[in-house]
């Protein structure tokens, strides 16, 4: 059994198989999961976990280059654009929630979360430590 980081075996291979550049997105429970896109559901309840709870273990495992979010929440959702901004560490870049969309269909998995407030979704693009 692990005793560090991630414990969901589903996340962790995800994490441990990830190259440069390969993405992966964690989603609200709302954001639809394109045909042929690993979905990872780790939503219980409505709010949990939390979309920020999963950011933060994700993070934590992985060496993330950029993340792209939509730019729709800027204005819609103000708190979760401010959880995303605080990492210094990470390009954000920004795009349509339809090209946000668009692009899930290229991801190695989908983490689904019980969040419920618009907008709270994030494509991060793996990096390297070396």
């Amino acid at each position: 059994m692990k005793k560090h980081g991630i414990l969901n075996s589903h996340i962790a291979k995800v994490l441990a198989d990830l190259g440069h550049t390969d993405t992966i997105v964690i989603g609200d429970a709302g954001l639809p999961v394109p045909d042929g896109v690993l979905k990872i559901d780790v939503a219980l309840i409505p709010g949990t976990p939390s979309f920020q709870e999963v950011v933060k273990a994700v993070a934590n495992d992985m060496v993330i280059e950029k993340v792209t979010i939509a730019e729709e929440i800027i204005e819609a959702n103000p708190k979760q654009h401010e959880f995303m901004k605080m990492h210094s560490d990470w390009e954000l870049d920004y795009v349509t929630h339809e090209q946000f969309k668009q692009m899930t269909a290229n991801a190695k998995a989908i983490i689904r979360t019980g969040e419920t407030t618009a907008y709270s979704n994030c494509i991060l693009q793996a990096g390297v430590f070396f």
